[in-house]
């Protein structure tokens, strides 16, 4: 039986969203002091959005994501920029047991390993394949705040079904007691944990209702809202809703181009 998290994100094609995460992705790379040759491990690295970035500026990157499909991407993207310091493989943020301890100087996972199921196990691996001294840093969204990504999550999930007995929601990640009950088990003090609220802005050169359909076209958990929102005859509704959710955030002066800012929990967890 598949892996219902691979399957979840090799459902849609996770690239047609990352476009609109470029210039981000590299402005949140900049803030992380990367330097040439520092080893550098990116969890749920979709096809590369921190991770080429990284690359160019000298450090050793390796991606690693549970989705087939983007694993490719980011081979094909690092090998059309010239990146040989750039290599991504099919990996679960659960068990990374194919990376040795201690073996990368910075961890990141930027909306990444908060989705993979087992939190203390994404923790705990985080840890093991860091060395003494070095960071892991994690991008997650935050339940209830009121920008896009944690609006689409929770219009979504009033049209899909109750999830199975024992889900953990991926929002957890964003609060900040959760965050340090995980780590703490992996054996990182609270003090080790620092806490800051970022801003993360989608740019796309067209409209808000077009992001919209890239969303319900390519994006799991948005294609799984809206499958489920047809068999109850809602579709309309829900389209309606998250389109009123997309222009209201739209902070572009140009009305044929999107640019939606989006608040984010940045951890950073000294080793």
């Amino acid at each position: 039986m598949m892996n219902p998290n691979k399957a979840l994100w090799e459902k849609g094609d996770f690239t047609r969203l990352a476009e609109t995460m470029r210039e981000s992705g590299a402005a949140l790379v900049d803030k992380l002091k990367v330097t040439k040759g520092l080893k550098v491990l990116d969890l749920g690295c979709g096809d590369g959005t921190t991770a080429i970035p990284s690359a160019k500026l000298g450090a050793q990157v390796l991606g690693v994501d549970i989705a087939r499909n983007l694993v490719a991407a980011g081979n094909k993207r690092a090998q059309s920029e010239g990146l040989t310091n750039c290599t991504f493989q099919e990996g679960d943020a659960t068990d990374l047991s194919e990376l040795e301890d201690q073996s990368f100087d910075l961890v990141v996972s930027i909306f990444g390993a908060m989705f993979a199921p087992k939190p203390f196990d994404v923790a705990r691996e985080m840890v093991r394949v860091t060395r003494p001294g070095g960071r892991i840093v994690m991008g997650n969204w935050i339940p209830g705040d009121p920008t896009l990504v944690a609006q689409i999550l929770r219009i979504s999930s009033a049209y899909t079904p109750p999830p199975p007995e024992g889900f953990i929601s991926p929002m957890l990640w964003g609060v900040e007691s959760q965050v340090v009950e995980r780590f703490g088990q992996a054996g990182i003090p609270e003090e080790k944990i620092a806490f800051k609220k970022d801003t993360y802005t989608f740019k796309a050169p067209f409209p808000p209702a077009e992001f919209l359909e890239r969303f319900r076209n390519y994006y799991g958990p948005t294609m799984n809202a809206f499958e489920a929102a047809e068999k109850n005859g809602k579709a309309d509704d829900l389209k309606r809703e998250l389109e009123a959710l997309f222009t209201s955030q739209n902070q572009s002066t140009d009305p044929q181009s999107t640019s939606i800012p989006a608040t984010f929990l940045r951890v950073t967890v000294q080793r």
